[in-house]
């Protein structure tokens, strides 16, 4: 059987759950809701980080918890749909998709974090794509004054 693409993995049909958690799990204490989210939700969640702004790990799970009525999100769940949200946008770019309509999951994975270093591709268009961004950003400042 063959291996399913970055974007089969990416199209799950799964909803988001709330479990509650019968024992300490990671930095999340015994009894707590816990969101297992989706990677639709991952990336929903980081098409909406503005141009040239980053969102870490951290920030997107809690972000996430409080908008589902969870206490937590799930961080090893949470880990692997980052990196899936990654390789399926990655995916989408080499069947030639136009950056623009890739979910722009440089705005949600650091270079040289351990999400960054286990994808396919490297950590390369991590550091180029935050580099345009805050190029453009900086381009649309200086043509405001």
């Amino acid at each position: 059987m063959a291996r399913k693409t970055w974007i089969e993995k990416f199209r799950v049909d799964r909803q988001p759950e709330v479990k509650r958690t019968e024992k300490p799990f990671a930095d999340i204490p015994e009894n707590s809701l816990m969101l297992i989210a989706t990677p639709q939700l991952v990336a929903d969640y980081i098409r909406e980080i503005p141009p040239g702004t980053f969102v870490d790990t951290p920030t997107i799970r809690r972000d996430l918890a409080l908008t589902h009525g969870a206490d937590h999100t799930c961080p090893v769940t949470t880990g692997i749909f980052l990196r899936i949200v990654a390789e399926a946008a990655f995916e989408e770019m080499l069947s030639g998709k136009p950056l623009e309509e890739i979910t722009p999951f440089w705005r949600a994975i650091a270079p040289g974090s351990p999400t960054a270093k286990k994808l396919t591709f490297g950590q390369e268009l991590i550091q180029q794509q935050r580099a345009k961004e805050q190029d453009e950003i900086e381009h649309d400042a200086s043509d405001a004054h």
